[in-house]
Parts: structure tokens; sequence; C-alpha cells
């Protein structure tokens, strides 16, 4: 197996650049192809033009008017979730692969720790959100702890000076999106997610709070788990780590908490806070948030590159 895929990046803001140097940086089996704006001033075009890589700044009709278009094997999509679904169905009626990085949610949710080799073969990948790819993975490890996690509920603070105007004009989105991820890959039977954009001065890391509320299972086999997936996660997003030590609370059949839609339950309250350094491959560490969506997405990329190559080269 020799060579490697051409990609190209859809959207020139903070997640699409970083992508594009971390694809350049470190990518075993891909390399970039193409950038792709609506801005012609954005830093993002002006760079990938400094690196050598071909750009334009007129969207996705200006992407299939680049002479090595007919190359491109895979397009990441980051831009929103309006505009996914407009750009999904004409990279797919042109063979492309696509990973969406906006919460548009059209193909699979997919979490490489969870589920990075289940989807492989589906022509569109949905990487949930930054919140969701640095909290679910903690649901699901409750979950497969336990006979069951009857809430699921996460916090995701970031610094507002991470969250560019994608990320603001998709808030709704977010919400909704992760929500649901945390159901169908953390196994949560009801869930709730929330973002903060925090302005402190200076800006803070991503900080990702976790709860849940499961039954069965013992907390030193809780708390393995989590260990167990914070050191998966961290073999792609070195900076992913435990702010303290994972904390349990006993909730009583005496003194149950009522969940929406579920009613009065008892069992086991685990809580764990997450802290998500960057690697500063773009933006600086404290922008964590952008930092484990585009290394789930390289590395989700990565997985069917390789593949590819390998059908290729048999």
């Amino acid at each position: 197996m020799s060579g490697k895929l051409k990609a190209a990046i859809i959207g020139s803001g903070n997640i699409g650049t970083d992508l594009m140097i971390k694809i350049m940086r470190m990518s075993d089996h891909l390399e970039m192809g193409a950038m792709v704006g609506i801005d012609h001033n954005s830093d993002g075009l002006a760079r990938a033009a400094r690196l050598g890589v071909p750009v334009t700044h007129e969207g996705i009709d200006g992407l299939r008017k680049l002479p090595n278009y007919p190359d491109i094997r895979i397009v990441f999509d980051a831009t929103s979730a309006k505009a996914h679904l407009h750009n999904d169905a004409v990279l797919r009626a042109d063979g492309k692969k696509v990973i969406d990085l906006t919460p548009a949610a059209v193909g699979p949710f997919t979490i490489p720790v969870i589920n990075g080799d289940a989807n492989l073969d589906e022509p569109n990948v949905n990487m949930v959100t930054c919140g969701g790819q640095a909290t679910i993975p903690i649901v699901h490890a409750v979950r497969r702890a336990t006979d069951r996690v009857i809430w699921g509920e996460i916090v995701a603070s970031i610094s507002s000076k991470s969250a560019g105007p994608g990320t603001r004009a998709n808030i709704d989105e977010f919400t909704e999106t992760t929500s649901s991820a945390i159901r169908i890959l953390g196994g949560a039977e009801r869930s709730k997610a929330v973002i903060i954009l925090n302005p402190a001065e200076p800006p803070l890391i991503m900080r990702d709070t976790v709860f849940t509320l499961s039954q069965g299972g013992s907390r030193e086999a809780i708390e393995r788990s989590i260990l167990d997936m914070v050191a998966a996660v961290q073999k792609y997003v070195p900076g992913y780590r435990l702010k303290q030590k994972v904390q349990f609370e006993a909730i009583g059949d005496n003194a149950p908490v009522r969940i929406p839609g579920f009613g009065p339950a008892s069992g086991l309250k685990t809580t764990v806070f997450l802290e998500v350094e960057g690697a500063a491959h773009y933006l600086p560490a404290y922008a964590g948030n952008l930092d484990i969506m585009t290394s789930a997405a390289m590395n989700t990329a990565d997985r069917w590159a390789a593949q590819q190559l390998r059908k290729e080269a048999a």
C-alpha cells in the first residue's frame, strides 16, 4: 500500500484551517487537494495558497471547477448545517466521500472510539459536535459498565474566541444533535446538552462536565471503564484528560430525582469533569473544541482512506 488520497475542505474558517494543517502535518493517508471558502479575504484561503494548496472563494461551485476536482476522493464540510444539505447532495452525486463537521446529521453519527469502523462504507458520516466528541465517549463508557443509563447530560464550555460565525449560527443544531447522539451513541435513555461560550480573559481551555444516572454495575467498574475510554481518546487527542477524579453519588428510592419524560428515578450518579487542550496547530491551545473535532474527523477519514488504498492495492 502506498500513496495518499486527495482531500478537499469546504469552509476556510477556524475548523477548516485547523483541519488543513493537521492533514498536511499528520495524516498517514490523505493529502490536501483543495481549500474552499466564500470570502476571498479569509485567512484560511490565504494560508492555504501560501502552502501551495489549490484554493477557490466560490464555494462548492468553485471546487467543481478546479482542474484537480476529479482526483479528489474525500471532502470535509466545515460550513454550516444548512449549507451542508446542498453540499452533500452535490458531492454525493459526484461520487465523493463526505465527512460532515456540521451539526446537519445527514449521515450516521461517528465518534472514533465508539464506532469508528462501523460507518466506513457510508457515503456521508457526521462527526456530531465538538461537545459530543468530548463527552459522549464518557456516557458510552458508563453504559458499557452498567445495566442501563437512564440520564445523560453534558455541559460544554468553550472560549468565545474559539467560536467562529459557523459555531454561533449553529447553537440550536449543536444542542439538538449532541443530545440525540448522547442517546444513539452514548446509550442513555434520556439526554440533555448545553453549550456555554465563555468570554473570560485570558481565554479558558475547553471544559466539559458529564452527568449520568445509571443502574447496575459497580463504582470500580464504571471508573475503570471511564479511565480506559480517556486513554483511547488520548491516542488521537493528546490534550484530552480528566480534570479531577470521577465522582459518585448514590440516589436512593427515598429521594429520587425526576427525569424529564421518565419520572422519578434512583441509581448511581456519576460526574466527570474533562479538559481538552488543543494541539495549537492553527489556533491557541485553549481551542480544544476545534482540536477534538478536527482530530476526530481526520482519524475517521484516515481509516476510510487506508481501507480504500488496501482495496486498490489488492
